[in-house]
């Protein structure tokens, strides 16, 4: 018989005393929380196991680690309910349509109306009555009214909705056809005729599946009015999007299974992590205030286009009333054609190309031939009583001369040989592979524009000095007492053309070409 002064003995004594101290070392340790954290893990998971294995949701052994028919009917009884609403609500997250109905649905009639009048339909149809100064404000008291009922509390509502909404959009999104097709191979997508005969499969297969079902299952608020939503949803899709009384039959059980935390255990077994923690996927969004600046965005570009449109037509009717066209082409070189090359440096390029091709054509083929026809006669054969309005009309006439051939020598100057030409062109070859090239080239345009648009705003002042002297001269031809020009008579004599007939019509084409101008003036001067 072994005594105690065996070797063998002494050595089981000896480790038994080492192991004795070892756990009562780690006992110690582990009430100071310092334990072995292999150890506790590992412990933590085997209490989940038995957590699993009591549970009264038969959905996985872990002993095995199998995940079992039970689990996989409970996904086929939820695919059964949600599988239509698949269909009718693809892509819906992402849709701005159902963002507007969500939000209309929470509109009362008159603010339903109101947003009504905010359409670019409706405004378009305001604008055939009214002024662009009128349509604006009007649109501005309609907008003020409508957004101000958007307060704190029907905002919250409203986002709040829509998260609920997101939720379960989310959820029934969720690729149950997939997930069933690992238990039966033979389960049929949004089918139901067949009946699935579901086996156990090892959890390893189906962990990661039940994860990113718990991202969509847990924000799904499950206490939610759904008879309303569903209602709504009836009303965005024109049919039933889920049958109301099986959903309401169903979420009884959602809650309970999400309540038991049984899926989010299964996880954590399967992945032997019981720290392992589902972050919901997040469904807040702030949908009203984005929608009231879309509002607000959509209801100024209707704005500047209806005002773009009223410029436009009454430039093409000052045009025609001046040149009998509303295309008009003088310039050889400061045109749309060179724009190309700047626009593909994302640069404006010329910027008075129309209202410069406006001016030459009207003082090279009008004014130098039938307006120095009749300031010709006026002047010359005319017996002022004051030299200053002569004079004024002189500087006037000479100063549109000026402004003729300085538009000639810019846009040639623009040219190929031009000196300004060659400079935009080089600067313009170094712009690729140079930034301060760009910043010289930006630079450039703008003395050109500016330069551009000196020459109109001269053309203009001196067009009014000479239009307010001839219809001055064209009262006072019709009084029966002359106060400006002594002579009438001799001057008619001494015109080849009939002087008040060519007054009246010169003095009505530099009317119709001022305003025209005033378009381009004013358009830079709101621009700066």
């Amino acid at each position: 018989m072994p005594t105690i002064n065996d070797p063998a003995n002494r050595e089981s004594a000896r480790k038994d005393d080492v192991s004795s101290a070892s756990g009562f070392f780690q006992k110690i340790l582990g009430m100071f929380g310092m334990g072995d954290p292999a150890a506790d893990k590992k412990r933590l998971v085997k209490n989940i196991g038995k957590d699993l294995t009591r549970s009264r949701y038969k959905f996985y052994k872990p002993k095995t680690s199998e995940a079992l028919p039970g689990l996989a009917r409970f996904f086929y009884e939820t695919y059964k309910v949600i599988a239509p609403a698949q269909v009718m609500l693809t892509n819906a997250s992402q849709s701005g349509v159902l963002k507007a109905f969500v939000i209309e649905s929470f509109l009362s009639p008159e603010q339903r109306q109101l947003s009504e009048s905010l359409t670019e339909a409706y405004i378009q149809e305001k604008a055939k009555t009214m002024s662009v100064k009128d349509l604006q404000e009007h649109v501005k008291q309609i907008m003020i009214t409508f957004f101000s009922a958007f307060d704190a509390e029907k905002t919250s509502q409203i986002d709040g909705a829509y998260s609920t909404l997101l939720s379960f959009i989310n959820f029934i999104n969720f690729d149950y056809f997939f997930l069933l097709k690992k238990f039966d191979s033979n389960v049929a997508e949004r089918s139901f005729t067949y009946n699935p005969k579901f086996d156990s499969l090892s959890g390893d297969y189906l962990a990661d599946d039940l994860h990113d079902f718990l991202e969509v299952f847990l924000p799904l608020n499950l206490d939610a009015d759904w008879k309303r939503i569903f209602t709504a949803l009836k009303d965005y899709r024109n049919m039933d999007v889920i049958q109301i009384d099986s959903w309401t039959k169903l979420t009884p059980a959602l809650k309970d299974v999400r309540e038991s935390c049984v899926l989010e255990q299964i996880v954590q077994h399967v992945k032997m992590d019981p720290f392992i923690a589902v972050t919901p996927r997040a469904t807040g969004e702030r949908i009203v205030e984005a929608f009231i600046d879309k509002l607000k965005n959509q209801t100024a570009m209707t704005m500047q286009k209806i005002a773009q449109e009223r410029r436009n037509s009454k430039i093409d009717e000052l045009a025609k009333a001046v040149f009998g066209t509303s295309i008009v082409l003088r310039l050889k070189n400061y045109t749309e054609k060179s724009n190309v090359a700047f626009a593909k440096k994302m640069l404006g390029g010329y910027t008075q190309i129309q209202a410069l091709n406006f001016l030459k054509a009207y003082l090279i083929d009008y004014f130098k031939k039938d307006i120095r026809e009749i300031v010709d006669v006026l002047l010359i054969r005319g017996q002022w009583s004051t030299n200053v309005q002569s004079q004024q009309l002189s500087d006037g006439y000479h100063a549109l001369l000026e402004v003729s051939e300085a538009i000639i020598q810019f846009d040639d100057g623009l040219g190929d040989d031009g000196d300004m030409g060659l400079k935009l062109r080089n600067v313009l070859q170094k712009a690729d592979r140079d930034k301060d090239a760009v910043k010289y080239l930006r630079q450039l345009l703008k003395d050109v524009n500016d330069k551009a648009l000196g020459l109109i705003n001269k053309a203009a002042l001196n067009m009014i000095t000479v239009g307010r002297h001839l219809k001055s001269l064209i009262d006072d031809e019709a009084k029966p007492h002359h106060e400006l020009l002594q002579n009438w008579k001799e001057v008619e004599n001494a015109s080849a053309i009939p002087m008040k007939e060519a007054m009246t019509e010169a003095y009505k084409k530099i009317y119709y070409m001022v305003q025209l101008l005033q378009y381009y003036v004013k358009e830079e001067a709101s621009s700066k």
